[in-house]
């Protein structure tokens, strides 16, 4: 659904995005991590046709950003960190206006208008003036906005900014839902790590306008951080189990009645494991994964990325 090869900015002679690739299939959410000034916002303007790369290609819903970028706008629904909002325009004054551009008739401007308005709790302030909406229905009307033209793709720049977290947890079940129950494809850019991890299939991070790690949380913690972690506690004393398992494990802490291992087929290992425990008359309390978080996945590809580890992604 979304393609981009080696996509690169150059302004003014400074490279702001280099070479980016990117395939997130339909129905998909890709989450772009990077600090301010990585180049997240510039690759996101130039998937929607805004800015016109210095070389390489995207496409999006199978058609060209640079030679179909009408094709490309009645696909995507964009949520930019500048909101432009038309602060002297009410709500549904704004959103028909929008809808005319999208070329909707009026009996689907007024429906989808209304229902994403209650679709994001904003019923209430339908016929306010935008210049009175706080910063977070500001964030809220923006995305409806996005979303009114019924697109199958969604491009959102930091959606759930300035928003409390009711707010917030609307908008991420919202996503949640457009991805599993329609199939919507989104590319999300964000700082909230937790966020991320929650609700993409797929994340890349992004540095000094280039992709250094891309893939799955799963592909991700093997490549960065090892093999899936176990913790095991029994009942009793360890006496000396960390070396009875040692041939099926690679234990790499240990404690009075517990121990921690990585392993790198645990549906296949851990039943073993549980076999050999079992026949030396120990007994199993509890055997559970110890979850490796996207923070500790991100600090990681960061540090390898500047010792200089990641040199052939450069």
């Amino acid at each position: 659904m979304i393609e981009a090869h080696e996509l690169t900015k150059v302004f003014d002679g400074f490279e702001a995005v280099k070479k980016v690739s990117l395939n997130i299939p339909p129905g998909s959410v890709l989450a772009v991590l990077g600090p301010n000034g990585a180049g997240k916002t510039t690759t996101v303007r130039m998937l929607t046709s805004i800015l016109e790369p210095t070389s390489g290609w995207a496409t999006i819903a199978g058609h060209s950003v640079l030679t179909e970028p009408e094709m490309v706008r009645a696909k995507v629904g964009v949520l930019t960190e500048q909101h432009g909002l038309y602060e002297r325009m009410k709500a549904i004054e704004y959103l028909d206006f929008f809808g005319r551009i999208y070329r909707m008739n009026a009996a689907d401007r007024k429906s989808r208008s209304l229902q994403l308005m209650e679709r994001f709790d904003l019923t209430f302030a339908l016929d306010k003036r935008l210049g009175d909406y706080s910063k977070g229905m500001k964030q809220k009307l923006a995305l409806v906005r996005a979303m009114l033209h019924n697109p199958p793709v969604l491009l959102l720049d930091e959606p759930t900014s300035a928003m409390d977290p009711l707010s917030a947890k609307l908008v991420r079940d919202a996503i949640i839902e457009l991805q599993r129950d329609e199939q919507r494809t989104f590319l999300i850019t964000t700082h909230n790590l937790t966020e991320a991890q929650s609700l993409a299939n797929k994340i890349a991070i992004i540095r000094s306008g280039r992709i250094i790690a891309q893939g799955t949380m799963d592909e991700l913690a093997r490549q960065f951080v090892g093999e899936p972690m176990m913790e095991l506690r029994v009942a009793g004393v360890m006496n000396g189990l960390a070396k009875d398992i040692g041939d099926l494990v690679t234990v790499t802490e240990t404690g009075r009645d517990w121990l921690r291992f990585q392993v790198a087929e645990p549906q296949t290992t851990n039943p073993a494991l549980l076999r050999r425990i079992a026949g030396l008359g120990v007994d199993v309390v509890t055997l559970s994964p110890i979850t490796r978080s996207l923070e500790d996945i991100y600090l990681q590809v960061v540090k390898e990325d500047e010792g200089g580890t990641n040199d052939d992604q450069r």
